[in-house]
């Protein structure tokens, strides 16, 4: 999905467009959907992409939503991360390369991964 810049900042708000497309983060426990415990779908704020599931999401204590896998792994890129002085994996959508957030080794089974999202890149659609 190309956009420009431009047509990137009409559509999105300007936290959004932050995080989205300057890889910014969202303040812990601030995010709409960290403390959020609903059925449904979460989607990318950028393209409307199915990300991840509801029942995927668990409480990591962080404070951003945190998923131990996404709905297809194919609908997340994940991307070598050296900012901050940090060596992290990134998470970006496929379809749009919006920025997501990390992930980590440190999750829950099945998988021991956390995918740590910022509230502000995603969306939810109820079940």
């Amino acid at each position: 999905m190309k956009k420009t810049e431009s047509q990137w900042k009409d559509q999105l708000t300007e936290e959004q467009f932050r995080v989205l497309r300057e890889k910014g983060t969202e303040r812990p426990f601030t995010g709409e959907y960290w403390d959020f415990d609903k059925d449904g779908k979460y989607v990318c704020a950028g393209c409307g992409e199915e990300l991840f599931a509801s029942d995927t999401k668990f409480d990591a204590g962080c404070g951003w939503p945190s998923f131990f896998q996404p709905a297809d792994k194919t609908k997340v890129t994940n991307h070598l991360d050296t900012s901050h002085g940090m060596t992290r994996t990134e998470v970006t959508c496929t379809n749009c390369g919006g920025h997501l957030g990390h992930v980590f080794t440190d999750g829950p089974e099945p998988t021991g991964l956390r995918y740590c999202i910022n509230s502000v890149s995603i969306d939810f659609k109820e079940q």
